[in-house]
């Protein structure tokens, strides 16, 4: 059972508790707790301000995604775990689609830079692909063993980095400390890096670019989205199956 449905459980279960004086109680204390933290929000972004000409901007950002990742319960953990303990499937669906309007906004941003034809890729100005918009990086069996342990510690963890960074908001312990060992992996693994790149077998310098690899914008755009596509078909298929409509 997921944390979301858990949580779901739980504030349902304390509700049928409440008398109705009780929860109005609790909603005028939300209320104002929120006004009160909305007005703080506001003038530490203010002071933030005074700081960095861009800074209320980037708080502002900031504070909308946070909200955004808080009431879609967005995790790209739950998103891979979800249709093996539940059978749902609809974050995986907003997983892909997220992965589909990014691509566009990246592809966009490496057109401009690489030409439509790839004429400047390799230039002076580029160098290689690894300085282009999206970190590009090469593909090697240093991303399935880091993809493999990141996956273990997320699920134990119960999210990935948003996830639990939107957790730790909401109050839960277990993401409190999960952020620390978080923190601590990360430091390990950058002191790590210098000895995996320097291993030809662990660590493949060249990058793996789509458009360059496949010969040009058309046939990656082929490859990405055909790729998307099928995937959500997958995943609406699988989702569908597991809820007994099919």
């Amino acid at each position: 059972m997921s944390d979301t449905t858990t949580s779901t459980i739980r504030r349902t279960s304390t509700r049928a508790k409440e008398t109705p004086e009780q929860r109005a109680r609790k909603q005028k204390i939300q209320l104002t707790a929120g006004v009160i933290v909305a007005v703080l929000l506001v003038l530490l972004g203010l002071y933030i301000q005074t700081q960095n000409p861009k800074g209320a901007f980037i708080w502002m950002i900031g504070l909308g995604f946070g909200y955004t990742l808080q009431r879609s319960r967005f995790c790209f953990t739950a998103s891979m775990r979800d249709p093996v303990l539940t059978g749902s499937t609809e974050l995986t669906k907003a997983v892909i689609i997220a992965l589909a309007l990014a691509s566009i906004g990246y592809m966009a941003l490496q057109m401009k830079l690489t030409g439509v034809g790839l004429e400047n890729l390799g230039t002076d100005a580029l160098k290689d692909a690894t300085k282009l918009p999206g970190h590009v990086r090469a593909v090697g069996v240093h991303t399935v063993i880091g993809g493999f342990l990141f996956g273990i510690g997320a699920v134990i963890a119960g999210g990935c980095a948003s996830g639990t960074l939107m957790r730790m908001g909401e109050g839960f312990v277990q993401q409190w400390i999960a952020i620390i060992f978080f923190i601590a992996g990360s430091v390990i693994g950058m002191v790590i890096l210098p000895y995996v790149q320097a291993n030809p077998i662990l660590y493949q310098k060249a990058p793996v670019y789509l458009p360059q690899l496949l010969g040009g914008w058309v046939p990656a755009i082929i490859v990405q989205f055909g790729l998307l596509f099928m995937l959500y078909v997958l995943a609406d298929w699988y989702g569908k199956k597991k809820a007994g409509e099919l």
